[in-house]
């Protein structure tokens, strides 16, 4: 493989650019994961980014981040009550309900997902 090169000025600077870039930004779970690795596993993380797979890896932990949430929420929210019902008859005590099942499932997804 040979490089082409531009000259800038007195220097000759390769002209690099990356292949398949994104279509659409990372998101949270994404982010996070790009985050912890680039702190916790730098050598992964240096392999990913030489070998332009980081991006896709993230963006796969992102889709089976939110996929998960999806399917672990409604299940937590019934297991505890928040019905209907309760978001029409007592909306503070459902929303708390909601938001304590979507920490305790955010929680699961961090630490089977993200944090590995």
């Amino acid at each position: 493989m040979e490089l082409a090169y531009t000259r800038t000025g007195e220097y000759l600077v390769p002209d690099v650019a990356l292949d398949g870039q994104p279509d659409r930004p990372l998101g949270k779970y994404g982010l996070m994961r790009k985050e912890y690795l680039r702190r916790n596993k730098p050598v992964l993380w240096a392999r990913l980014c030489t070998s332009g797979k980081l991006f896709p890896h993230c963006r796969e932990i992102e889709d089976k981040a939110n996929s998960r949430l999806e399917a672990v929420l409604p299940a937590l929210a019934e297991a505890v009550g928040a019905t209907e019902e309760l978001k029409a008859s007592d909306p503070k005590q459902w929303l708390a309900l909601m938001d304590t099942c979507k920490a305790q499932a955010e929680e699961a997804v961090l630490r089977e997902l993200v944090y590995r």
